[in-house]
């Protein structure tokens, strides 16, 4: 087997890897992200978002936070397809090409 065929391996492994990895960090993120939009407890400070007399300032704070777990995610996951991609696209093998199809 040449070099450019163990590349598409190399990558797919790769790129599967990276999106294992985000979507096993999903629930720890989903945790992270609940405990800091709620009220906070001992020396927790939390956002208190379920309060409705809070300011613009912390509206928008919630809904940041809240964005940002798919925005992380789903980044994490857009990377590891692109891995993937990067590879088949850039004719990184010549056992995915044209001609064999």
């Amino acid at each position: 087997m040449n070099k450019k065929g163990q590349m598409v391996f190399y990558t797919l492994m790769l790129g599967i890897v990276i999106l294992v990895l985000a979507l096993a960090l999903a629930p720890a993120g989903k945790t992270f992200v609940d405990d800091a939009m709620n009220s906070s407890t001992g020396d927790f400070i939390g956002l208190d978002c379920s309060n409705e007399s809070i300011s613009n300032f912390g509206k928008g704070a919630c809904i940041v936070t809240d964005f940002s777990l798919f925005y992380f995610f789903g980044g994490i996951i857009i990377i590891g397809l692109g891995v993937i991609g990067a590879n088949i696209s850039m004719g990184g093998s010549e056992w995915i090409s044209k001609d064999k199809f």
